[in-house]
């Protein structure tokens, strides 16, 4: 259990154990898989919690792709860019849509480097 949340796989429950507390903390820190993007965590999710619906970008200003790497890395890619054309966003992975690559990088996004 440990490494899955290490990994950012699965949560630290801290009603039944703090064990994992440290493990969940680092992974959060390195925005690993869930901690990547948004969730709602299950507890709450029983509860009736969701994510508030984000509104459609309807700006054709903001064409800077926001991508996910395996590895969790945040990656921006600008039109004209090597791989702009087949990059796709999944919203579910945290994945996004930018005005500006200012925005990207206050949003904690590099910029792909080709």
């Amino acid at each position: 259990m440990s490494e899955m949340v290490s990994e950012g796989l699965a949560l630290a429950y801290r009603q039944y154990s703090t064990d994992y507390i440290q493990a969940e903390a680092a992974a959060k820190a390195a925005r690993l898989r869930l901690w990547s993007g948004q969730f709602v965590e299950p507890w709450d999710w029983r509860r009736g919690k969701r994510l508030a619906a984000s509104p459609a970008n309807d700006n054709a200003a903001c064409d800077i792709k926001g991508n996910v790497s395996k590895s969790g890395e945040r990656i921006y890619h600008v039109p004209g860019g090597a791989h702009y054309s087949r990059t796709k966003i999944d919203h579910s992975k945290g994945e996004r849509m930018f005005c500006s690559e200012d925005e990207a990088r206050e949003a904690g996004w590099r910029r792909a480097s080709r």
